[in-house]
């Protein structure tokens, strides 16, 4: 059984990324798993969905979301 992991970090606060592709970036705490530990900032990880046409008259698509990120790999911004 996973327990929870006690982050400082809360929705909506300001955020600086720490390590990754995104290092040295900011961005705001959109939402936080806390079973997991990962959070989603706004602007930070983009990752793409490709989805193909289910019919003929449809057309395929690319879509950018934004993927979780461990908590430890941000620090709370201060203002």
């Amino acid at each position: 059984m996973k327990r929870k992991q006690k982050k400082q970090i809360k929705v909506g606060d300001t955020v600086k990324i720490l390590s990754g592709f995104d290092k040295n970036k900011t961005g705001e705490v959109v939402k936080i798993y806390p079973n997991t530990g990962k959070i989603i900032v706004k602007g930070i990880n983009f990752k793409f969905k490709h989805s193909k046409p289910k019919t003929e008259e449809d057309i395929g698509e690319i879509k950018q979301i934004e993927a979780p990120i461990h908590h430890s790999n941000v620090v709370l911004k201060l203002t």
